[in-house]
């Protein structure tokens, strides 16, 4: 279900980085590689950027397919940035919200997108609701799954976890409450980027021009691009990539074992 994008490094325009590659997001939409649930991503997409000194990322949504909106296309031949978050969706729900649905998600300086499923949405998540502001349920963009684990990564951020920290814990609460849910998720703040791979493809290339991209795939062939495993965390600047592993439910939820006294 979806693909995404992530990049940070020398400005470019967003055509560079989402049309103009062979196998690009925009191709994507309609001819994925090494999407490994559904077929074709044609129920809205989205893009969000930053501009030079100012925080907050700007963005482009709509509710149907990127191929379809030739307003994206002129956009993206002049927008330039330097650090970028783009999707294509395949609703778990389909017509759901419509452009709201649509990733990226956005509030103070996160954009974020989650290629997946919730097993089992809506009910799956119910336990998790009373743990959530009621601001945030209040002011959810979308009711979909995406928009609810977007919710409870923001209300982890806004509590003063990093965004790795905020990003592997709700991995772990959401795969806890409904197993077998796919939870890829991509996000960033303009400076960094921070993605899980959980049930879903990953991968991230150093280019040699300078910068970072992450995205479900590749969008060439070039050789340098690193497949990131399964149930990892991935922390990314313009310079540096870090993978560390993520534990299951059943390891990260255990208790600690208690400690019998010395004699």
């Amino acid at each position: 279900m979806c693909r995404h994008l992530a990049y940070l490094g020398p400005e470019e325009p967003l055509g560079r980085l989402l049309v103009e590659p062979p196998h690009g997001l925009y191709r994507q939409s309609w001819a994925p590689r090494r999407q490994r649930y559904g077929t074709v991503n044609a129920d809205g997409f989205g893009v969000g950027w930053y501009a030079e000194g100012d925080p907050v990322p700007a963005r482009y949504r709509r509710a149907g397919p990127i191929w379809a909106d030739l307003s994206f296309a002129d956009l993206a031949r002049v927008v330039r940035s330097g650090a970028v978050l783009a999707a294509v969706r395949d609703a778990t729900v389909a017509g759901a919200d419509g452009e709201a649905a649509a990733a990226p998600f956005a509030a103070g300086p996160w954009l974020f997108s989650h290629n997946g499923a919730v097993k089992g949405w809506p009910g799956s998540l119910a336990p998790l609701v009373p743990g959530l502001p009621a601001e945030d349920l209040l002011s959810l963009e979308a009711r979909n799954d995406s928009a609810f684990v977007w919710a409870l990564v923001l209300a982890r951020l806004r509590g003063g976890d990093d965004e790795g920290q905020a990003l592997a814990d709700t991995v772990v609460e959401v795969a806890a409450a409904a197993p077998g849910s796919r939870l890829n998720l991509l996000l960033t703040n303009g400076e960094s980027i921070t993605a899980t791979a959980w049930g879903d493809t990953l991968w991230y290339l150093a280019r040699p021009g300078g910068g970072t991209v992450v995205a479900s795939e590749p969008y060439d062939d070039d050789p340098h691009w690193q497949e990131v495993p399964d149930r990892t965390l991935l922390a990314a600047s313009r310079t540096d990539v870090l993978l560390t592993p993520l534990k299951e439910p059943s390891e990260a939820l255990a208790p600690e074992p208690s400690k019998e006294p010395s004699t």
